[in-house]
């Protein structure tokens, strides 16, 4: 038997990444490194989101005509994208290359709304 390796509560040999006390290093598991949010902050954002899309709604109703409007509901559709990526996709606790890929397509969706705008004469006054 050999007296060198010894048994760790979880049951498992501790390798040389394992610290002192037999655990796995921070950057071993993803899941371990970050928090979830909770229930209530999930019901915020959730709730947040709703008030963008009312903002939306409303701005399409009575908001400005023309370019103003076109821009602020980008920013809006920006924002909102954002925030359901990160939460509900779980990307703020992803690897950040999935996060750029996102990022790029938002970039992209951005500019082709702006290439069709233009192409229609919707910007000029």
């Amino acid at each position: 038997m050999d007296t060198d390796a010894t048994i760790t509560d979880s049951g498992r040999t501790p390798t040389t990444a394992d610290d002192a006390h037999g655990e796995p290093p921070a950057h071993a598991e993803p899941a371990q490194r970050h928090k979830e949010p909770t229930d209530r902050q999930y019901i915020f954002i959730a709730l947040f989101l709703a008030v963008l899309t009312a903002i939306e709604i409303a701005a399409t109703e009575v908001g400005p005509d023309g370019p103003l409007l076109i821009v602020s509901l980008l920013v809006l559709m920006a924002v909102k994208f954002l925030f359901v990526i990160l939460f509900f996709m779980h990307l703020r606790f992803d690897s950040r290359l999935f996060s750029l890929v996102f990022y790029i397509g938002l970039g992209f969706a951005i500019g082709l709304y702006g290439v069709v705008l233009a192409t229609f004469h919707f910007f000029v006054s």
